[in-house]
């Protein structure tokens, strides 16, 4: 039988099974899982969550599908944080500082405290990716954020107020529509669904029972 550990959610005590992760303690413990839940598998960035053990005054950020919960850990969720997200063309904005300065200029205010890359559920160097973004070095603020899943917690730490999800997401545009080459399978697939190549298909699928999507998915063919 699992070992059975005190956690705190929202305040309250429960005694839950030291295997479970956070999100399964909290079901566990008779909560029923409205919103935040997302994709369950550590992608969407859903259910981002604030913790500390019982004792320490550290804050630490994760997200609750793929943390596993700790001894006397005290649990709250974190709704969405409100980041800032500024309107653009991405044919009408070119690569430069100035547009970086434009729409996000309080990345320039950044005073280097980290706490954005200490709170980030991913582990991701936050920081860095901002300071690169500081410099318009566009591609290797892509590549640092790559595996950003804009959960918000990096800007809910933020003395500056700054939104890096929405910063490094402009970088990622940035780099995508001018800096990488063109990919052109991909343009090419685009192509074909716009002109309707697989509306067919789409029917059929739209078409199936719930049993019948079942076994497709069951017996898919995948790629090696």
């Amino acid at each position: 039988m699992d070992e059975m550990i005190n956690v705190y959610l929202y305040g309250k005590k429960y005694s839950v099974p030291a295997s479970l992760t956070i999100m399964e303690a909290f079901e566990y413990s008779g909560y029923q899982l409205v919103r935040g839940c997302g994709c369950r598998n550590g992608f969407c960035g859903a259910c981002a969550t604030i913790y500390r053990i019982k004792g320490e005054n550290t804050l630490h950020g994760c997200l609750a599908c793929s943390t596993k919960v700790e001894k006397d850990m005290c649990v709250a969720s974190l709704p969405f944080f409100p980041l800032e997200k500024k309107i653009y063309t991405i044919e009408e904005i070119k690569p430069t500082q100035e547009i970086m300065m434009q729409l996000y200029p309080e990345i320039y205010a950044c005073i280097g405290c980290n706490a954005c890359t200490k709170a980030c559920t991913q582990q991701l160097n936050v920081m860095q990716y901002i300071a690169y973004a500081q410099r318009a070095e566009y591609e290797k603020c892509a590549e640092e954020s790559f595996d950003c899943v804009m959960c918000g917690v990096c800007s809910s730490r933020c003395p500056a107020g700054i939104s890096h999800p929405q910063v490094a997401l402009l970088a990622r545009r940035l780099t995508g529509k001018y800096i990488k080459p063109e990919a052109k399978h991909l343009t090419q697939r685009v192509g074909e669904i716009a002109d309707g190549a697989f509306d067919g298909a789409m029917a059929d699928i739209m078409g199936k029972s719930v049993d019948e999507l079942k076994e497709m998915y069951n017996t898919r063919v995948i790629e090696k």
